[in-house]
């Protein structure tokens, strides 16, 4: 009869305990990653390419872990994968905010030309709005001007260049929609301030010079055609009142 009970008790103990682990496991919720966990998992997805979901985990770090010493990587890796991953407005929200938390950080003149890079690449067409690519060129020369001996100035003059050819471009391609409309007096006056602002491409000069002196003609062409047809008009008018 004693043996029946211990081994009655013994049952009903090893229910209870294993009752008590499900309810531990159901109520208690399990510990959350640490700081360096999340580091190591975001580098780990980078490295697979998997760059939404190292996003993902840095971005976890930065809000859980605001004063861990993994933070500044993981804010900086933040930017990295938003922009390998082509979220460029992203990439640079990210890179301008570690900007502002860490001035004086050794990487910054990594990060401004990274924001460059950003919004250069924002610019898909040239019938689309500019402000991206004046504020890479901005982020461009700041680079030369704080930063001459680092790779990234040389780097941003290549840059700027192009920058400054997707300017050009997009202010023929308006000066021209002028032209092909017949709103010559707008072309001419585009196509002179183009020949003005951009001496640095001589070919974008060239044709702006010449497209420039046509569209002025033809202006003054018509013009002058407008002119004689008004006081046609107008003499005709006089004849008609006699």
């Amino acid at each position: 009869m004693k043996t029946i009970l211990r081994i009655i008790a013994a049952v009903s103990l090893t229910v209870m305990l294993t009752g008590c682990g499900y309810l531990d496991a159901y109520f208690i919720e399990p510990p959350e990653d640490t700081a360096q966990e999340l580091f190591e998992a975001g580098k780990d997805a980078m490295t697979e390419k998997h760059y939404a979901d190292a996003a993902g985990f840095f971005a976890k770090l930065k809000d859980r872990y605001p004063f861990s010493p993994y933070t500044p990587a993981a804010e900086l890796a933040l930017g990295d994968a938003y922009f390998m991953n082509e979220d460029y407005e992203l990439a640079a929200d990210a890179y301008s905010e570690f900007e502002s938390l860490h001035p004086r950080h050794e990487e910054i003149a990594y990060v401004l030309f990274q924001i460059g890079k950003s919004r250069y690449k924002q610019f898909t067409s040239i019938d689309k709005p500019l402000e991206h690519v004046s504020e890479a060129i901005e982020y461009f020369q700041r680079v030369q001007e704080t930063y001459p001996d680092t790779k990234y100035a040389k780097e941003s003059a290549a840059y700027i260049v192009a920058c400054r050819q997707y300017m050009a471009d997009h202010e023929v391609y308006v000066a021209d929609f002028y032209w092909r409309t017949e709103r010559f007096r707008a072309a001419w006056q585009r196509y002179t301030a183009i020949a003005q602002n951009f001496q640095d491409l001589p070919e974008v000069a060239q044709y702006a010079q010449k497209r420039s002196t046509l569209a002025y003609m033809r202006f003054q062409k018509d013009s002058a055609e407008l002119e004689r047809e008004r006081a046609q008009g107008s003499w005709k008018q006089w004849f008609e009142w006699l």
